[in-house]
């Protein structure tokens, strides 16, 4: 199943808010928590979710966190 929609929760604010949180709107119309991230090492936008499944987007984050840990 692919994603059709997604949506990121808000960037934190302070040190002790939640990190932000990928949340993907399937084709079947359920909602899937993804991942959280830190968003001073990684960023995303909702359009990068689309078309792909849940793993596929979980395993971009694992790319955008190695080429981060590389750099």
């Amino acid at each position: 199943m692919k994603v059709v929609k997604a949506r990121i929760t808000e960037m934190p604010k302070s040190f002790f808010d939640p990190m932000p949180e990928v949340f993907a709107t399937m084709e079947d119309g359920s909602e899937v928590r993804v991942f959280d991230f830190y968003p001073d090492e990684l960023s995303f936008s909702p359009e990068e979710f689309i078309g792909l499944t849940v793993q596929e987007a979980r395993n971009l984050k694992g790319k955008k966190d190695r080429a981060y840990l590389r750099s």
